[in-house]
């Protein structure tokens, strides 16, 4: 029963043999290859929208190196104080972009919108050349808290970003999870809703290790490779990673694997409050479960193998409570999660409590 992270889930058969075919042969290296000129023109066509795609081997590096082209060393990106590059990338964002700050915001909805950025702007000291100068925002789609951001709401953060000249970036390790909860199509909650920059991570959702940094304004992806090779992410065998990109993408198949990920964790929500022994954090509107369960519980889960993610107390909304013997747990399902895993650990959750 492992719920501890879609990270952990394995390579998508479908994918899997499309490397098998794409490691044969000889192709140009560093990028300049069929499979990633494929793996571009479908993301062109999957976002229906003209736009730059450089693939790198983690999420981490994809996150940072799209971060390096909308903030300069003084600069300063604004994001939600849960999102993963302020808790889950050390100091990375920080070193590939010369120095510029990162300026986390805890907010009552779980995730970074509109009017809170406004409200930050508007007392922030404004003072050169004393004070950093944001240039840039950036969120998590879906958020790390588990939360989807509506067409609506990436819109209104764009435009009161842009409207104060900072660009706005997407962390899209989960954006399949997000496009097949919402049911729309992969561009409203992207480009069309005014996204400059997206990380756009597989490796979460069936690929073995497969990221881009996809340029909706391609202005911004002048000299990216002199980037990515300075940061050691100018992969050789880059087709490698691009034929995961058209075996992800062809046929939907990257939303069929995020479908049955969204499937198994609404299920396993409903089956853990079922128990009674369990309450949620947040609503489960992707592929993760954030639940509050008693410590002895989770204790008793760990030793018969289940595998989860206790998590940061300050995660869950103000006002919601935790009692001495109460903690967060995080549960996450992935494409592979079967429907036999999610009864087996909602009846060992019955019978422990």
């Amino acid at each position: 029963m492992n719920f501890g992270s879609d990270n952990q889930a394995g390579v998508s058969p479908a994918i899997l043999q499309t490397l098998v075919q794409a490691a044969s042969g000889i192709q140009s290296a560093y990028g300049n290859d069929d499979w990633c000129a494929r793996a571009e023109q479908m993301l062109c066509e999957a976002f229906d929208t003209p736009l730059k795609a450089f693939f790198v081997a983690t999420g981490t590096a994809a996150n940072c190196l799209a971060l390096s082209t909308i903030a300069q060393p003084w600069n300063a990106v604004v994001c939600h104080d849960m999102a993963h590059i302020a808790v889950d990338e050390n100091s990375a964002p920080e070193w590939f972009t010369g120095g510029a700050r990162l300026l986390p915001l805890a907010t009552d909805s779980g995730k970074l919108l509109a009017g809170d950025l406004e409200r930050f702007l508007a007392s922030y000291p404004a003072s050169p050349p004393h004070n950093m100068l944001p240039s840039a925002v950036s969120i998590s789609q879906v958020s790390e808290n588990g939360l989807v951001y509506q067409p609506h709401e990436v819109a209104a953060l764009a435009a009161s970003a842009h409207a104060k000249g900072l660009r706005l970036h997407m962390d899209g390790a989960r954006l399949a999870n997000a496009v097949a909860a919402l049911g729309c199509h992969p561009a409203d909650i992207t480009c069309k809703a005014g996204v400059d920059v997206l990380s756009l991570g597989a490796s979460k959702n069936g690929a073995l290790m497969a990221e881009a940094v996809v340029f909706f304004d391609q202005a911004l992806a002048e000299h990216f490779r002199i980037r990515q090779k300075r940061a050691g992410q100018l992969v050789s065998k880059s087709r490698l990673i691009g034929a995961q990109y058209c075996a992800w993408l062809q046929d939907g198949h990257w939303l069929q694997l995020a479908r049955h990920a969204n499937a198994s964790a609404r299920s396993l929500a409903d089956a853990l409050v079922a128990t009674r022994a369990v309450r949620l954090a947040w609503p489960a509107e992707a592929n993760e479960v954030f639940a509050i369960l008693p410590r002895a519980l989770h204790v008793q889960l760990l030793s018969h193998g289940v595998r989860c993610s206790d998590w940061y107390d300050t995660s869950i909304p103000r006002g919601t409570a935790l009692a001495a013997d109460e903690m967060v747990v995080r549960f996450v399902a992935s494409w592979s999660s079967t429907s036999d895993e999610v009864q087996a650990l909602a009846d060992l959750v019955r019978s422990l409590a």
